[in-house]
Formats: structure tokens, sequence, C-alpha cells
């Protein structure tokens, strides 16, 4: 009854300053060829990792290199730190979020040292994935320079009901 009230699209923010690229451009088959979801990935220029979307924190992996956050139409984001981080066992991360946290676009959830991440040898593309594609209709990823929290990176025409 009241749809005029539901968003025509949905905007998620970079989680990160920095190059936002297609999310099959990360040189890791399973973002590349998107077997979590679709989205992009940011090459970090600093080490602040903030909230793409308006939601509630469902889910921080016990070595904080990736977080999940549900939207309050449905939208299930993945925020994933860096290539194959997960052997970092958490060091280099700094979560200030827990579950159940409910977070704005722009608010801090981690910070990443991506000198420390870089000189393990790991590539600092961090996903930003949208890992329930089958609850969208239309879907356009918006590469480029970004600022974390301000930059529209993903643009969701539509959700399906």
């Amino acid at each position: 009854m009241l749809s005029f009230l539901r968003k025509s699209k949905i905007t998620i923010a970079s989680p990160q300053s920095g190059k936002v690229i297609p999310v099959d451009q990360v040189p890791d088959p399973v973002f590349a060829d998107k077997i979590l979801g679709d989205g992009v990935a940011v090459i970090p220029k600093d080490n602040i990792v903030v909230s793409p979307v308006d939601g509630t924190v469902v889910q921080i992996a016990h070595t904080y290199h990736a977080l999940g956050i549900e939207t309050e139409e449905g939208l299930e984001i993945l925020v994933h730190l860096g290539i194959d981080t997960v052997n970092l066992k958490g060091e280099g991360f700094t979560c200030f979020v827990k579950v159940g946290d409910k977070v704005k676009v722009g608010d801090k959830l981690m910070e990443m040292d991506i000198q420390f991440i870089e000189s393990k040898g790991y590539q600092l593309y961090s996903p930003c994935i949208l890992t329930n594609m089958e609850a969208v209709e239309g879907f356009e990823v918006l590469p480029g320079e970004a600022k974390a929290g301000e930059t529209p990176v993903i643009e969701i025409k539509k959700i399906k009901k």
C-alpha cells in the first residue's frame, strides 16, 4: 500500500578510499568468477574501512578479514579485506563493531594495515559484493576513484518483491 515509500534504487558506497574495479578483475577466481556474488573491489589507499550501507552487522570473520552487513531491504553485503588474508589469522586487522551492531553509511567498521599486509606478500584487492544477487533486478557497477563512505560504487535499480 505504501509502495511509494520504497526506495526505487539503492546505492552502495565504497567501503574504502582507493581505486574501484569490477569484481571480475580481482586476481582470485572465487571473486572474479562471482562465486560468492557480484560487485566491486577496492584497491585501498589507506587503512580505514567504513560501512558501505545502512544495516546490521550479521557476520564478522574471527580473523577480521571480512564482515557481512544486511540492509533493511534484505540485501546482504560482504566486505572482504585483501586476497587470502585469512592466512594472517587476524594480524594487521582491527575491528570496531560486533555482530548485531546497527551501522550507517560511513561508520568506521575496521582498519586494515595495508603496509603490513603488503609486506607479508598479500594483495590488497578488497571486494565489496552483494551475496544475494537473486534479490535484485538491475545492477550497475560504478568503477573509478572513490572516497570511503561517500562515493557510490554499486547502484541497485530494483529489489525483487
